[in-house]
């Protein structure tokens, strides 16, 4: 079994796991942000916690998964779980880091009433579709329309 420092631990986000998704984010797309990430991340502590989750591994931030609980919104009255962004450290990928948080959002969903759970995604960008499928996201009636201004 692996020593505790390659342990995983999945739990929700807070305030603290600021600057480790601002390093996966950079890591991933060569930009540094924390301004972008800091709203964000008060944003989802403050609207539902739990929805959101981390994977530490060796008290280091190695993943996120953001979202939030929903009614209302595009007419759909029932509540849905939303997923909106997701990172994980590409020196941690294909340790299943992504389901284990996705799991753990999905069990906060369901305990709050949801009957779905809906995220967007870019089909052009074949990592996240794949792994969006993976974890048994499908094709949705909803479509998503866009004007490009």
């Amino acid at each position: 079994m692996p020593g505790t420092s390659t342990a995983v631990t999945i739990r929700p986000l807070d305030e603290l796991d600021i600057s480790g998704i601002v390093r996966i984010d950079e890591k991933i797309s060569g930009i540094y942000r924390p301004e972008v990430w800091e709203t964000r991340v008060m944003y989802y502590t403050r609207r539902d916690p739990g929805a959101s989750q981390v994977a530490v591994i060796g008290g280091k931030v190695v993943g996120f998964m953001l979202g939030d609980l929903r009614a209302g919104e595009f007419g759909l009255d029932e509540p849905s779980g939303w997923v909106e962004r997701f990172g994980i450290d590409p020196d941690h990928r294909g340790q299943d880091l992504g389901r284990k948080m996705f799991d753990a959002i999905k069990t906060h969903f369901v305990a709050e009433g949801a009957k779905s759970v809906r995220t967007l995604v870019d089909t052009n960008d074949g990592g996240v579709a794949g792994f969006l499928k993976a974890i048994g996201f499908a094709p949705a009636p909803l479509q998503a329309l866009e004007i490009r201004l």
